[in-house]
């Protein structure tokens, strides 16, 4: 399906971006881990508090964007991300890297990433025709999991070869071809209808909660979403201890275990479509949400050697090819249900909450963790994920269309 050049333009932006991410996938814990020899709850401190400060310094962002031209705002934030993860390789080359430095970095690139996919949102609700708002979902979706397939692999030998900040070079330079991707999509962007200097009002802050909160469906959804998320996100950290860690595995190998599942991704993702047609919008979030919340619980049984790697594919095919299909038609059906005028801040919204419950899922899981030991922390959060279904809008009637 031709959705147009101005679209592939986007596209081309976001799969620089997403490559480069991939191939530095888990690059701070991993330095972290390996050049300044940090532990468990270490690492989950990294991790959880680059999110919950980035989340926070976006929460005024998300007003201003809704009231700015959306590209010239994916472009900055594209440039602050190049920069940011640059100043890591320059600072570890003099010798003076810290964790100090690996946190300030995260907490400026979490704030740039909300608000770059809140400008992304409502750039692409403006770009793309309704109807064809899934299948421009679906090659996004099929092209992240395309970048985490190649991408681990690659930077694991990567990381092998060159030493370990190799791959947030990488990263670095693929938001600076995203930038270019972005400044070529041409055409005259309409200014937003309110340019006045009074986007930090209470009520423009809070609107984007207000309209996921007020919404029968999206709400449901909402907490869904960020209970799977926090909990998925929670165990990353402390499966890399545990398996370069405890278990000994080589980064190439942690690597490899989380990259080859990502083919069930790129099925789901090119199967939702058709799904959807078939089935129904409902009938598939349900049953996908549903059957991903099953596989998270393996990972606590994961061992050493060739079989534990098996494992662990396993576990993630089976998660990964349903969270292929559902994530689309969510993407979907929520820039469908959110008024043009609030994309921006509703995204962003959606994104910071997304964002402060994986810093306080991991956090809490770095504190379990040191209590009892990474594998029954995974298995903790793979009991509780087994709740999530419970989140889920259980009938058709209840996606309905808002009186926004």
């Amino acid at each position: 399906m031709a959705l147009g050049r101005q679209f592939r333009w986007l596209w081309t932006a976001y799969a620089a971006s997403t490559f480069g991410t991939w191939l530095a996938f888990d690059a701070f814990p991993l330095v972290a881990v390996l050049v300044l020899h940090a532990g468990s709850t270490e690492v989950s401190l990294l991790a959880a508090a680059g999110l919950a400060m980035g989340a926070v310094v976006a929460v005024p962002l998300g007003p201003w964007v809704e009231f700015r031209r959306k590209r010239p705002v994916m472009v900055a934030m594209d440039l602050i991300r190049f920069a940011m993860l640059l100043s890591v390789p320059a600072v570890y080359a003099l010798g003076w890297l810290t964790f100090a430095q690996l946190l300030v970095v995260s907490v400026i690139v979490a704030a740039a990433d909300i608000t770059f996919t809140a400008a992304s949102g409502a750039s692409l609700k403006a770009l793309v025709r309704p109807e064809d708002l899934l299948a421009a979902n679906g090659r996004f979706e099929s092209t992240t999991w395309t970048a985490t397939m190649l991408g681990p692999p690659l930077g694991g030998a990567a990381i092998g070869l060159f030493g370990p900040v190799v791959t947030v070079v990488a990263d670095a330079v693929s938001y600076l071809l995203s930038a270019a991707g972005i400044s070529a999509i041409g055409g005259k962007e309409p200014r937003p209808a309110r340019t006045d200097v009074r986007w930090l009002r209470a009520g423009d802050l809070l609107e984007g909660w207000r309209c996921i909160l007020g919404h029968p469906a999206l709400r449901p959804l909402f907490f869904n979403t960020l209970l799977v998320n926090g909990l998925i996100m929670a165990t990353a950290p402390l499966l890399v201890v545990l398996m370069l860690g405890r278990l000994g595995f080589a980064p190439w190998q942690y690597g490899l275990a989380f990259a080859v599942p990502c083919v069930g991704g790129l099925i789901g993702s090119r199967l939702a479509r058709g799904l959807v047609t078939r089935f129904g919008r409902h009938q598939v979030m349900y049953v996908t949400g549903v059957l991903r919340a099953c596989w998270s619980i393996g990972l606590a049984f994961i061992h050493p050697g060739v079989s534990g790697l098996v494992l662990v594919m396993a576990v993630e095919l089976g998660l990964i090819t349903c969270m292929g299909v559902f994530n689309p038609v969510l993407a979907t059906y929520r820039l469908d249900q959110i008024p043009t005028d609030r994309v921006a801040r509703t995204l962003s919204a959606w994104s910071i909450a997304g964002k402060a419950s994986i810093a306080t899922f991991t956090a809490l899981w770095g504190l379990l963790a040191g209590f009892t030991g990474p594998r029954a922390a995974i298995a903790i959060a793979g009991v509780l994920m087994l709740a999530t279904p419970l989140l889920l809008p259980r009938r058709d009637h209840e996606l309905v269309r808002s009186a926004y």
